[in-house]
């Protein structure tokens, strides 16, 4: 009797493009990893800036999209709950209080994954992103701290699958999870939980550097900066103090042409794909936000809850006021000197959008800012790229033309 062969898999006969090789989004490219493998054979279907397919990823890993008239789930996606969170006993060095390493730490220990996607950084450079697979503790702790820069966490996926790895976490934001989920039927996985953070405006490395000599007094010794609740950008530096900038004060003028295109593109913002997203714009001041957006993430969350407290999230204040002004003021590059820009930050602080509503002063702010990109730059791309929920959301603002 003569056996059969299997057929080799379409995508194995792929070849990943060479480093530098211009990308198939091009300028829109987010560099997520999925064209350095040779998953490049699905880039079409996969790519969030080729092919937008929000709502049907959506029903694939939740089992429904959005309802889009639930003023909840229009902005921040399907879920099943959302809090407010902090760990008891934060882990150290950690950007936040560690969540997202607990939770993988976690799962590796109880053996419910033979390996996280996470991302290090180099020996030479700790804002260099170098995507791993995360098969100790020790290795999953060695990626806490964000990285401010565009990553290519998808590039490890051929070596999850020539490893025969079969139960897998991915660490991720927007872009890279829905090339993830595109091709998730192509694993060969028995299960894939994905841990979502939130994300926007990131840079190349050299954008980076950029921002970083423009905005803090000590760009070299920054360990970790990020855009807060209280209107003020922190940067962390190595002796452990914090250095606080209004948000207002920034030189736009420098700062307006260093984010990536993609990420101007990216309607995205609370990774809607991801089964839990850890991030901190829904939350108080010092807390981080949790959403469940189906019964794997829950699964995720429970193996650390009685390692956090927890508490409802609250929403307060008025959003609209101040995204109507930040249109025109973004537009025209507009920067208040530092004493206005501090002054501005105290009183916004007091009496401006908490919580909640901070999160969608955010979302309103960056969807309206890439909306105005994509219809200058890609009018072409408008009504296809745009998802349904980012038009209702922009609807809502007069914009210029």
């Amino acid at each position: 009797m003569t056996s059969v062969i299997p057929e080799t898999p379409k995508h194995k006969k792929a070849k990943a493009l060479r480093p530098g090789a211009r990308r198939p989004a091009k300028e829109l490219c987010s560099e997520c990893g999925l064209c350095d493998t040779y998953y490049i054979h699905y880039v079409k279907e996969a790519c969030a800036f080729l092919n937008q397919q929000m709502s049907e990823l959506e029903q694939a890993a939740h089992g429904r999209d959005r309802n889009l008239d639930n003023p909840d789930e229009l902005y921040f996606g399907v879920h099943q709950q959302m809090m407010a969170a902090k760990k008891k006993d934060p882990i150290p060095g950690a950007q936040w209080t560690g969540i997202v390493s607990s939770i993988a730490c976690e799962m590796l220990d109880r053996g419910l994954v033979e390996g996280v996607v996470c991302v290090q950084n180099t020996k030479e450079d700790r804002f260099q992103p170098m995507p791993v697979v995360a098969r100790t503790k020790e290795e999953v702790l060695a990626a806490r701290v964000n990285k401010p820069t565009l990553s290519p966490n998808l590039s490890v996926l051929e070596q999850v699958e020539k490893s025969g790895m079969k139960r897998l976490l991915v660490i991720g934001v927007g872009c890279q999870i829905q090339a993830l989920r595109a091709v998730e039927k192509q694993l060969g996985l028995e299960k894939l939980y994905v841990l979502g953070t939130p994300c926007v405006d990131n840079v190349s490395r050299a954008g980076l550097q950029t921002f970083l000599e423009t905005t803090s007094k000590s760009p070299d010794t920054v360990v970790h900066y990020e855009f807060m609740q209280d209107f003020r950008v922190h940067f962390k530096h190595e002796d452990g103090s914090v250095e606080l900038v209004p948000f207002f004060g920034l030189n736009t003028k420098k700062l307006k042409d260093i984010f990536a295109p993609s990420c101007m593109s990216c309607f995205d913002y609370t990774n809607g794909l991801a089964d839990l997203v850890v991030g901190y714009m829904g939350a108080p001041f010092g807390w981080q936000w949790i959403v469940v957006r189906n019964q794997i993430g829950q699964e995720m969350l429970d193996l650390v809850q009685d390692q956090l407290d927890t508490q409802p999230v609250m929403s307060q204040g008025n959003r609209k006021p101040a995204v109507q002004q930040s249109i025109p003021a973004y537009d025209q590059a507009v920067t208040l000197p530092m004493w206005a820009a501090k002054l501005m930050g105290v009183a916004i602080e007091r009496i401006g959008p908490k919580g909640l509503e901070y999160a969608r002063f955010s979302i309103d702010s960056h969807f309206t800012r890439n909306y105005l990109y994509v219809k200058r730059n890609h009018p072409e791309k408008l009504a296809d790229h745009v998802p349904e929920f980012a038009k209702r959301i922009v609807s809502q603002y007069k914009l210029p033309e």
